[in-house]
């Protein structure tokens, strides 16, 4: 019976280890609690994150996609999905691996075509998971999360 159970919870701990391996990954990768979207006073929309460099030392190259999954969001935006990179461009729209073990980015603030009350906008992005980020290049994706932080400057 001893035995049993052991073998039970080697089995149960190693699930447990296996799949918090991969919350940690993705967690970490894009640092949850430095993602954001921020409504500046122009009534723009800005989304901020922060990249952890150190998981991505193996990687030289990549590039970072926000994607608007609520319509009402994507149309106020005017895009569905934005790639970043445009300023910071090597060989096309990919950011290189390098510096500081975690990398900052602002990406350029998207001005509303239709207002959106703030509140709507907080619901939609800390609730409704409206916008999620990931980082990828073109053999596999590093990590994916939904941005869950909304600030606002007005």
């Amino acid at each position: 019976m001893t035995k049993k159970w052991s073998m039970v919870l080697f089995f149960v701990l190693g699930i447990v280890f296996l799949n918090g391996c991969g919350l940690l990954f993705s967690n970490e990768l894009i640092v949850n609690r430095y993602a954001d979207a921020l409504l500046t006073k122009n009534n723009e929309l800005q989304f901020r994150f922060r990249i952890n460099n150190e998981i991505l030392e193996a990687h030289q190259l990549y590039k970072v996609k926000v994607t608007i999954h609520d319509d009402k969001l994507a149309a106020a935006v005017g895009k569905r999905e934005i790639v970043y990179g445009e300023d910071q461009v090597r060989d096309g729209d990919y950011l290189e691996v390098k510096g500081k073990s975690e990398k900052y980015i602002f990406m350029d603030p998207l001005p509303l075509q239709k207002d959106l009350h703030i509140q709507e906008l907080k619901n939609m992005i800390e609730r409704d998971q409206a916008v999620s980020i990931e980082v990828f290049n073109d053999e596999e994706v590093f990590g994916r999360t939904y941005l869950t932080n909304f600030s606002s400057e007005l």
